[in-house]
């Protein structure tokens, strides 16, 4: 019985050392384990310019830098304001050459946001153009990243220094920030009279309504959004814009120095009932004055017409402009303007909740609806339209159009489109041929379309709401000839703001406009660029400067970003 204690007390003693020994190398194995993956380095997303693939629009935000994540500042989509931001804009604010991105996006506001903010905070981004293909968000350093809550930007040279000014439409008091040069922005809100009070701005778009060399500003405003209100068709979510009061629009005055008149009232700008969205504008009559187009929410739009600088007529129903073809104010959302059939008048695309209008110039100041015609209604028919610009992203000659699409009321995704323009007034959807990321779902917003690797062909950036931005490099468009003109006014604005191009080349005819917002909420790059298809020499290029000035350069070769200079 002795025997047998001992030899169970030597196998439980055995087992106890076994235990132990076994614990002491874990334990050891773990140490030195966990001091090993102390010495690797973080693993970090490498930043740099992938190489094409097939696709002929490549998505690569995130693989260059670009890590935008809009936000409607609060955890889930509650009124109206938060359903229409935001934009973005192709700027050169350093002006090294290649095109820098701004993105707006909303944050938390207390009173207005009712749900918990959201954990990451928002703002806010500039992102500088580093000329290898990527990019390096730089908002803090130069001062421009907020806090507002920014719905869109309208880019523009307000003091001809040569270094372009960012203004921002905002839930609440608006923003210049006035660039000074050294890669920071100085908010000169307040001294510039350009605040706009306690207004919900959407639109605003830089313009020289009298061509006196000094850009001035229009600023659409939507509506009077009242957080306590709460009277709405359930499934809606909320209530929607005609439940709020309009709020009227705005016409600032470039004075010089930094200062703007707002003269509204005195120019004839007499807006009712407009709730603005996207604003525009072009000299569509070629009279030498540009004017202004509004797209406004469930009501009638508006074109201002310039009448010689002096004031402005609205032209919007007599024009043809002002309704869609079916004859009823749509949910408008973005403008643009191109001669898409070669007829050297300026032509008009509204996207809109439906349909879309793509609105043909036969000249006198009137309009024909071409969007069942062209083949675009049927195609955009289950779409919410928002951003809409004209690009020729093929660089044939012919210009096509891209628009960003999304839900208007929920978080919910829908795909974007491409429309390439085939001629004879008529447009395809190409998109589902171009690349895998039109297959994608996103609740498109704002958009920008620019060359930001200089390489010839137009790429585009996308602000997806409450989601994060995509990037579409053009991989095949510079296949095709191509010129870009970067036009510098001396007597006219600096940025050429208004300026009438055109040109011939193997006897086809191109008509452009210099522009500053293009589409919803957002600007393009702001040279022009003319696809050329076949042709390796422009036989002309004539331009119209703002200020009366007549240029006009010949045999010029294509492929090549080229920098004019108005005569003095």
């Amino acid at each position: 019985m002795k025997q047998s204690y001992q030899k169970q007390s030597l196998y439980i003693s055995d087992i106890i050392k076994k235990v132990f020994v076994y614990l002491l190398i874990l334990i050891l194995f773990n140490f030195c384990n966990s001091e090993d993956k102390k010495q690797l380095p973080k693993t970090e997303h490498k930043i740099e310019n992938p190489d094409a693939n097939e696709e002929y629009f490549q998505e690569i935000a995130a693989d260059i830098g670009l890590d935008f994540v809009h936000s409607i500042g609060a955890a889930e989509m509650e009124n109206i304001i938060e359903s229409v931001g935001g934009g973005a804009a192709f700027l050169d604010f350093d002006q090294d050459g290649f095109m820098d991105i701004y993105t707006c996006s909303g944050t938390w506001v207390e009173g207005f946001s009712k749900t918990k903010p959201p954990v990451s905070d928002h703002y806010n981004r500039l992102y500088r153009n580093l000329t290898d293909g990527t990019f390096q968000e730089v908002s803090i350093k130069a001062g421009v990243a907020g806090p507002w809550y920014s719905m869109g930007i309208t880019v523009g040279d307000v003091n001809n220094d040569g270094y372009p000014d960012i203004y921002l439409s905002n839930y609440g008091d608006n923003t210049l920030y006035l660039n000074k040069g050294d890669g920071t922005f100085e908010d000169i809100t307040e001294q510039a009279g350009v605040g706009g009070g306690t207004n919900c701005s959407v639109g605003a778009v830089w313009l020289d309504f009298d061509n006196d060399g000094l850009l001035d500003l229009y600023v659409g405003n939507y509506l009077n959004y009242d957080p306590d209100y709460s009277y709405y068709y359930a499934p809606d979510g909320f209530p929607g814009p005609l439940a709020y009061d309009s709020q009227k629009d705005i016409l600032y005055k470039n004075l010089g120095n930094n200062k703007f008149e707002d003269v509204t009232t005195p120019m004839g700008i007499i807006d009712i009932d407009g709730r603005a969205m996207g604003v525009g504008a072009a000299d569509y009559d070629d009279d030498g004055f540009v004017d202004i187009y509004v797209a406004n929410d469930h009501t009638a739009n508006f074109l201002w017409h310039n009448d010689g600088g002096k004031g402005f007529t609205d032209m919007g129903t007599l024009s043809g402009t002002g309704f869609s073809q079916a004859g009823e104010a749509t949910v408008s959302m973005s403008v643009d303007f191109a001669d898409y059939n070669h007829d050297e008048l300026l032509d008009i695309f509204i996207s809109d909740d439906n349909y879309c209008s793509l609105y043909e110039n036969i000249g006198n100041g009137v309009f024909k609806d071409n969007s069942y015609a062209s083949g675009i209604s049927m195609a955009s028919g289950q779409f919410v339209g928002w951003s809409s610009s004209f690009l020729d992203y093929d660089n044939d000659g012919n210009p096509d159009i891209f628009k960003a699409n999304g839900e208007l009321k929920h978080l919910y995704g829908q795909e974007d489109q491409m429309f390439k323009n085939v001629g004879e007034g008529k447009f395809n959807d190409t998109s589902l041929d171009l690349s895998a990321y039109f297959r994608e779902e996103h609740v498109g917003r704002g958009a920008c379309i620019g060359d930001y690797d200089n390489d010839g062909d137009l790429d585009i950036y996308i602000v997806n709401l409450n989601g994060s931005g995509k990037f579409l490099r053009n991989n095949k468009g510079n296949a095709s000839n191509w010129i870009i003109l970067d036009l510098a006014g001396t007597k006219s604005n600096r940025d050429a703001i208004g300026c009438r191009i055109k040109i011939v080349s193997d006897s086809a005819v191109q008509t452009s406009q210099k522009k500053s917002t293009t589409g919803y909420l957002s600007q393009n790059d702001s040279r022009i660029h003319f696809g050329l298809g076949e042709s390796n020499i422009v036989d002309q290029i004539e331009i119209r400067w703002p200020s009366g000035t007549h240029q006009v350069l010949k045999q010029v070769p294509s492929n090549q970003i080229l920098k004019i200079t108005e005569p003095k």
